[in-house]
């Protein structure tokens, strides 16, 4: 199935084509590459020249933002409730996957029904989307765990200013295939997991992480600290190649235990004011029945 990112009002896909998105962040323009987008548009129009930023890729890899015109360092866009500091960094990404607040949406609502304390494990956590959401949506705890500190400092920063300082959140630095483990052996549980692992990364002492190898690993890990009858797991991946349907597959094996149902598909957002969508990658949720 696929779910559309489309209550946004801080933010915008105003145009897409030929590689590069034109998308406005509550008051600034930014022109960014995305592989996704192999259709053509016309950039002769005005609109893709009147922007505040626009991020060039080198062939060397990485790439870097060219200012056009003056902009904050930093600054918030809100998404109803919630609020978020973006900031354009040197990989080309802004702090914030927008597509995921059709996600954010969706664990709202079986958070604030679920009829009980709603413990919450977000994994490769990143700047805290999902984390500020669940918290807001009522849930008893929610453990935020991202092996970059810069990226749980600026989450804790985003709780903040979503008025969530004095929830219940824990924001820790931590290898997450490492963090699991310890709570096996200290027997904690949850109700609910996130997850938003990344194609390809190396851990800080050179440990490997490949998606493909890795996460049935810590799928069955993750098994281990969930309760007996769990709210959801959510399951996001943006890697190339690799199908919503192989993911779900994955989930309903490990988590065959459960008296659960399985959903998958593609997450999008809508370009412009036509019925164009731009495809954000994939997801897999368990939930009770």
């Amino acid at each position: 199935m696929l779910i559309i990112a489309n209550n946004w009002k801080d933010y915008k896909i105003l145009d897409a084509g030929e590689g590069e998105k034109l998308e406005v962040w509550k008051d600034v323009v930014l022109r960014r590459p995305d592989p996704q987008i192999i259709w053509k548009t016309d950039k002769n129009q005005k609109i893709w020249k009147e922007v505040h930023a626009h991020y060039h890729r080198s062939t060397q890899g990485g790439g870097q933002w060219e200012s056009k015109k003056k902009y904050p360092e930093k600054w918030i866009v809100k998404y109803k409730d919630l609020s978020f500091y973006i900031k354009p960094t040197g990989f080309k990404h802004t702090g914030l996957f927008p597509e995921q607040a059709a996600n954010w949406d969706w664990m709202t609502e079986k958070i604030s029904s679920a009829g009980r304390p709603v413990k919450v494990l977000n994994l490769f956590a990143y700047t805290g989307g999902a984390t500020c959401a669940a918290s807001k949506a009522g849930a008893a705890e929610v453990c935020h765990v991202d092996a970059s500190k810069g990226m749980v400092a600026w989450a804790k920063e985003n709780a903040e200013i979503s008025g969530l300082k004095e929830n219940r959140i824990r924001f820790l630095v931590d290898d997450v295939f490492k963090f699991v483990e310890k709570e096996i052996r200290r027997g904690n549980r949850y109700d609910a997991v996130i997850m938003d692992p990344p194609s390809y990364g190396r851990g800080p002492k050179g440990e490997i992480w490949k998606l493909e190898d890795e996460l049935p690993k810590l799928l069955e890990l993750t098994s281990k600290v969930l309760v007996d009858d769990p709210l959801f797991v959510l399951v996001n991946s943006y890697t190339t190649g690799f199908s919503h349907i192989s993911l779900s597959n994955m989930m309903k094996i490990v988590f065959k235990k459960f008296d659960a149902s399985f959903s998958s598909g593609e997450i999008g957002l809508p370009i412009g004011e036509g019925d164009l969508i731009l495809p954000c990658g994939i997801y897999a949720r368990m939930e009770n029945k």
